[in-house]
């Protein structure tokens, strides 16, 4: 059984048939070619598939992409504005917050949910911000300041 799926995917209107039991991952990667979200666990414990739904993360890889109708979803794909990083992408690159890059779409959601909530965090408030999100190769450290100097930043001091 199919529907007309209606939803904003960074900031864009979207409108397109989709099974009954297609997931948002799917229809993302493979129908919206919005490959940043990636397939790893498969059962909301890593993180790698995070995107913003009406601004909260969610693991794209069980939701269904019939929760997401005439909803706001917001990828990776979305935080640079005319081919310029957001502030957030930047500090990641600033502070090494990258290595295999597997994990950094999801980081970078969860990242942009937590600076939407609290403005300047604090290394504390960021580790339990990005606790769902897994990463293999960066040790956190990179990123938990690239996430606190994005949020100092965002405040108007250094951090």
């Amino acid at each position: 059984m199919t529907f007309t799926l209606r939803m904003t995917v960074n900031g864009r209107p979207v409108e397109l048939e989709v099974d009954h039991d297609e997931l948002l991952l799917d229809v993302l990667r493979t129908r919206l070619d919005l490959t940043a979200a990636k397939r790893s666990c498969e059962i909301a414990e890593c993180g790698a598939c995070t995107v913003l739904v009406d601004r909260q993360p969610v693991s794209s890889c069980c939701t269904l992409a019939w929760d997401a109708r005439g909803r706001r979803v917001d990828t990776a794909e979305g935080l640079a504005r005319d081919g310029e990083l957001n502030p957030l992408q930047e500090a990641f690159a600033e502070h090494g917050a990258l290595q295999c890059g597997y994990c950094t779409p999801g980081m970078l959601m969860s990242a942009t949910a937590l600076l939407e909530e609290t403005r300047a965090p604090t290394a504390e408030e960021v580790r339990h911000g990005l606790r769902g999100t897994l990463c293999r190769c960066t040790g956190y450290r990179g990123i938990v300041e690239a996430v606190v100097a994005a949020g100092a930043q965002r405040a108007g001091h250094a951090a």
